[in-house]
């Protein structure tokens, strides 16, 4: 544990000007799966400033709470890269099994866990020691995303071949149940309060909306074709859904469980992310290799910034 602590120390006092930059937080960090790299936005100024190196085939990002760490998966390599974000430099690479994916990080950023599809299964990283220290089977199979409730309880996971998403306790480290969705389900977002989720389903073309103390869905949402990513802001007010195939974003009003704003972005539109106050929303575009970039309020398109190539998703710290 001192000797990983003490390399991002290291690490952080050689970036030292870079370090400035990242402290003038929110940045958006943009997995390039082609390019093998991290894109760096600013979202202040709306450009790409960066680039970090990010092994061959990045997919799933996560970041520490105070943004100093980036969690990326490699599937090329099978492994967690663990990245100074100060310095663009790798601390540890943690082996995971073959085609790792979606990750996330508890909110006390104790936790990092990973979706691993050939093993249907999801790794529990330490943060602290970079260490794997367990490995828990799930029924879906090929599981994309592994997200962490709001409390740090509940793991909620989803895969490729399945109709369900699977739920695991994190303390007991085992799944403890699953609750039924549409065909494929994708993306997870959890409202603040942890009492919601939304999950993407894609081939079955919508949102459904679970609850997680009753453990079932209550509502089901029309979407576009092939809904994928999901974004939750601030005190659940607003959802938002990707639509792979139709080159668009949808906006879901939670209190009427209705669509009410549609708006075109890039080709393939993947995971998102919103900037921690809601004011923006990161649309990674797959085929575009672009990311649009969302005034949520207004709910209007403001940006197109290009990164690298067959960006998979964002995280925003």
């Amino acid at each position: 544990m001192f000797g990983f602590r003490s390399l991002r120390a290291a690490f952080a006092a050689a970036g030292l000007l870079a370090c400035t930059a990242v402290q003038a937080a929110p940045f958006a960090y943009v997995p390039n799966e082609k390019s093998g790299s991290v894109s760096v936005i600013d979202s202040a100024s709306g450009a790409a400033v960066r680039t970090i190196a990010a092994g061959k085939r990045p997919r799933g990002i996560a970041a520490d709470p105070q943004g100093a760490v980036l969690y990326v998966t490699d599937a090329a390599a099978n492994a967690l890269l663990v990245l100074d974000t100060a310095s663009g430099a790798t601390l540890a690479s943690i082996a995971l099994g073959r085609s790792p994916e979606g990750v996330s990080v508890s909110g006390d950023g104790r936790l990092a866990a990973v979706a691993v599809e050939d093993s249907n299964s999801v790794a529990l990283i330490d943060t602290a020691s970079s260490k794997l220290v367990a490995d828990i089977k799930v029924q879906g199979q090929n599981p994309e995303h592994a997200v962490f409730s709001p409390d740090g309880r509940w793991l909620l996971v989803s895969a490729e071949n399945a109709e369900q998403v699977d739920l695991i306790d994190v303390a007991l480290r085992r799944q403890v149940g699953s609750i039924a969705v549409g065909l494929r389900p994708r993306g997870i977002g959890f409202t603040p309060d942890g009492t919601r989720a939304y999950v993407a389903c894609e081939l079955a073309g919508a949102v459904y909306v679970l609850d997680l103390a009753a453990r079932r869905s209550i509502a089901t949402i029309p979407a576009g074709k092939n809904p994928a990513g999901i974004a939750v802001g601030p005190g659940g007010r607003q959802v938002w859904v990707s639509n792979g195939a139709d080159g668009s974003v949808m906006l879901i009003d939670p209190e009427r469980n209705a669509v009410t704003a549609t708006l075109a972005v890039g080709k393939r539109p993947w995971n998102m992310a919103l900037t921690p106050d809601g004011a923006r929303l990161y649309v990674a575009n797959g085929r575009s290799d672009s990311v649009t970039v969302i005034d949520t309020a207004g709910v209007a398109k403001v940006a197109e910034i290009a990164v690298g190539q067959l960006p998979w998703g964002v995280v925003i710290r």
